[in-house]
């Protein structure tokens, strides 16, 4: 018997639940039926892309080669930026039924490389513009174009040429069935040295403000281990999960709220204010680096970060 066959039948048997991790986070949670509260049924217009950096979910949450627990209450994602888009990469970008001229359509490029029945290994890859996203220029050529033309894809902009962009790479493996190591992997495809912000995020759904006298799960920064550690408390998981760091990253914290504006701008950002804030219902681990052609970064492996119950500490 294999170690996945164990686990396998470790899980029908239920006696170690080794699906209660996985591949689970959406990939578009706007623009969605689930999200739509509009009073004819015009899902793409009531919870656009635009929204959904200062809009609060109600039913799930997304994110880039993300996870999260079966019942999606606590999610782990990455954000990136590389200096030249306007907003942080914290999701796919896509077109409306409205805007595209074959209708709704996801466009940038990401892939499932891997992962096994108990998602015990999971592996994807995003590729990632060293130039601005050209959210403006795909909207307003697609709405350009009518049902006998071809589809205007990101690669058609010329975001891609020269190969300059970046390969981000996510693992993940499962020692136990409450512990996730994850490794990101990032790999400048271009002739030149890039600036690209890493920021793994770790944050919880908001079930509190629709749910009258709900709990409010809590993120907070401890040391533990010589590591950085940011302790999650939710009620309906249990024991306290822990998603530990290697070093010192500088760490931001937030609120999973709806805001009535817009907040940090991002030329804006200040480390020093996220330090200053100790707890959150979200949280970015930041990671700063320019990175040479052809050079791959991996800012955590195996042994330097890894989410596990408070019941067994490092």
């Amino acid at each position: 018997m294999t170690a996945e066959e164990r686990r396998l039948a470790e899980a029908q048997a239920r006696t170690a639940h080794w699906r209660r991790w996985g591949p689970y986070l959406s990939e578009r949670q706007w623009g969605t039926v689930r999200e739509d509260y509009s009073p004819h049924g015009t899902a793409w217009d009531y919870f656009p892309h635009d929204h959904a950096r200062s809009r609060a979910y109600r039913w799930g949450e997304d994110g880039l080669l993300g996870i999260s627990d079966n019942h999606q209450r606590l999610c782990f994602a990455l954000a990136l930026w590389n200096e030249k888009d306007p907003i942080l990469k914290e999701r796919v970008f896509g077109l409306t039924g409205s805007q595209g001229n074959h209708g709704e359509d996801v466009k940038d490029y990401y892939f499932y490389l891997d992962s096994t029945p108990t998602h015990s290994y999971m592996k994807g890859l995003y590729k990632y513009p060293q130039g601005e996203f050209p959210y403006a220029w795909l909207v307003e050529e697609n709405q350009r174009r009518g049902r006998r033309d071809p589809e205007f894809e990101l690669v058609d902009t010329g975001v891609f040429e020269e190969d300059r962009y970046f390969d981000v790479v996510t693992e993940y493996a499962k020692a136990t069935p409450d512990e996730l190591l994850i490794r990101v992997t990032v790999t400048n495809r271009g002739p030149d040295p890039a600036p690209l912000h890493l920021l793994p995020s770790l944050w919880c759904r908001n079930t509190w403000a629709w749910e009258p006298g709900a709990a409010r799960p809590r993120l907070r920064l401890t040391a533990a281990g010589g590591k950085a550690c940011i302790l999650v408390e939710h009620a309906d998981l249990g024991q306290p999960y822990r998603l530990y760091c290697d070093g010192d990253p500088a760490m931001l914290f937030t609120e999973n709220d709806t805001k009535e504006r817009r907040q940090l701008p991002i030329t804006g950002w200040s480390w020093g204010l996220g330090r200053a804030r100790w707890s959150g219902c979200g949280s970015w681990i930041g990671n700063s680096e320019s990175r040479r052609s052809g050079n791959a970064s991996t800012p955590w492996s195996r042994s330097e970060c890894r989410r596990r119950r408070s019941s067994t500490p490092l």
